[in-house]
């Protein structure tokens, strides 16, 4: 390689070192920052002290609360049935719907009240002879007391010879034989009242007997006991029926009942604590008025919307062993008034409605929403403006809000948002906003304050630790090295 090509390498090699050996040499200081948090909007809420309803939720199918079914009592052929007795028929209370052949009710009806008059009438003649007996007794006692008075005169005369001794014997047997008649009589009368006692047993036998078959006379009109809807018929003109068998059913429309499960913890959540009690000493109004609840049945069928005014009947027997939950009963009156053709269905056995249970009032009660819980915890902005995590105990929860305990004070409020990672000790700035958010006593939205806050401010620092449930103090950021 020739020298003028050397240079022409060389060259270029020197001039690259040198000029990373000036800029080195004359290189600056890179200036350092202090280290600040992210600014993150965060949105405070006071939360409210309201008195709030305390609610729950459960849905069931509508059942009326009587049903009656037409159970023949007495055998025989189907002669008359109503021409409306068809499934789905409105029949008012009072209505024949089926009448049985009561030929042979009618027989056995007048064969009692025969034997009714005969008994009478062996009774009459008991009395009779009675009276008889009475009259005879009379009678025969006047002709004994003759004899006696005969037999006396004679025994005087046999001393003296005027009278034989047969003849006074003759004399002793006719008394003995007058007295004879008179036991006779006086054993009839003993007898009549024994007799007329078998006679009036009879008749209050034949009079069960007419009694029953007036009873089954009477059975062979069914008539409907209320006004109500027919559910069921099993039966035909002509037919022949056996005792026993169901003829047809209906439904009450004067009242409906639902049936919901309710689970155990929203249950004791609407009834108020009281000292123990004795459910056997209660009435049902008194418990009705004890617990105080109120109910509200709601229908939503795609567009179609209606709503009925409903009250607690009473608790189910059990407890629902798979759901654990418990059966409460709310009965709704007249569910067949204020019909609105398209627009408001009767309330008819069978639909399926939302059920709510309302409790008395919770006063004085500080409410957060449910998603501001986190495990047992919320986050509160306290007075000097930073983020805490404090734990809070639920006095009632409901589906969108919660109930808290102890209250916070007035310098806490809660947080919706957390400076990511959620740690304590995070510094907050106020910022204005516009609209305020509504409140409502039984829906308890949360009242938004007039301040929102920004992190951080100027002379705050980024926190370097933090434990749930207080605050570690701040200390300023160190410049890198």
């Amino acid at each position: 390689m020739t020298t003028p090509r050397k240079w022409v390498i060389i060259l270029p090699i020197i001039a690259g070192i040198a000029a990373i050996a000036f800029l080195k040499k004359n290189k600056m200081e890179p200036v350092q920052e202090p280290l600040r948090e992210k600014a993150r909007l965060v949105r405070v809420i006071t939360p409210p002290t309201l008195a709030v309803i305390p609610k729950a939720k459960g849905h069931g199918t509508v059942q009326p609360s009587r049903n009656w079914q037409a159970v023949a009592q007495v055998k025989g052929k189907i002669i008359e049935k109503h021409p409306r007795l068809q499934k789905g028929s409105i029949l008012e209370a009072g209505t024949l719907i089926l009448r049985i052949d009561p030929t042979d009710y009618e027989l056995a009806v007048a064969q009692a009240e025969a034997d009714i008059q005969a008994t009478r009438a062996q009774l009459n003649e008991q009395d009779a002879r009675a009276a008889n007996s009475r009259a005879s007794l009379k009678i025969e006692e006047a002709a004994q007391a003759l004899n006696e008075r005969e037999l006396q005169r004679k025994r005087k005369l046999v001393g003296k010879g005027s009278v034989s001794r047969s003849d006074l014997e003759n004399q002793e047997r006719s008394l003995l034989a007058q007295q004879q008649s008179v036991q006779a009589q006086k054993s009839t009368l003993n007898l009549i009242p024994s007799q007329k006692a078998l006679l009036r047993a009879q008749l209050a036998r034949h009079q069960a007997t007419l009694s029953a078959a007036k009873r089954n006379l009477s059975n062979t009109e069914i008539r409907l006991p209320f006004t109500g809807r027919i559910a069921e018929v099993h039966v035909e003109q002509e037919r022949y029926i056996r005792e026993g068998e169901v003829l047809a059913g209906a439904d009450s429309m004067d009242r409906a009942e639902i049936e919901i499960q309710i689970p155990m913890e929203q249950m004791s959540q609407l009834i108020p604590r009281s000292e123990a009690v004795n459910i056997l000493s209660y009435s049902e109004m008194m418990s009705r008025e004890r617990l105080g609840l109120s109910a509200r049945v709601r229908l939503q069928e795609g567009a179609l919307s209606a709503e009925w005014d409903a009250r607690f009947a009473r608790f189910s027997d059990t407890l629902d062993p798979k759901t654990r939950t418990i059966g409460v009963i709310v009965e709704v009156d007249e569910p067949y008034s204020r019909v609105l053709p398209g627009n408001r269905p009767p309330l008819i056995k069978g639909l399926f409605v939302e059920v709510t249970l309302t409790g008395r009032p919770h006063p004085n009660s500080q409410v957060v929403p449910r998603s501001a819980l986190h495990n047992g915890h919320i986050h509160i902005a306290d007075g000097e403006n930073r983020l805490r995590i404090k734990p809070v105990q639920m006095g009632l929860l409901q589906s969108e809000y919660a109930v808290i305990t102890p209250p916070l004070a007035e310098s806490e409020r809660w947080s919706s948002q957390t400076c990511p990672p959620p740690s304590t000790a995070c510094c907050l700035r106020r910022r204005s906003i516009k609209k305020p958010c509504s409140t409502s006593p039984t829906s308890p939205a949360m009242a938004v304050s007039n301040d929102q806050f920004l992190c951080p401010p100027p002379h705050c620092r980024q926190s370097t630790s933090a434990l749930p449930g207080g605050t570690r103090p701040l200390r300023p950021a160190q410049p890198a090295a």
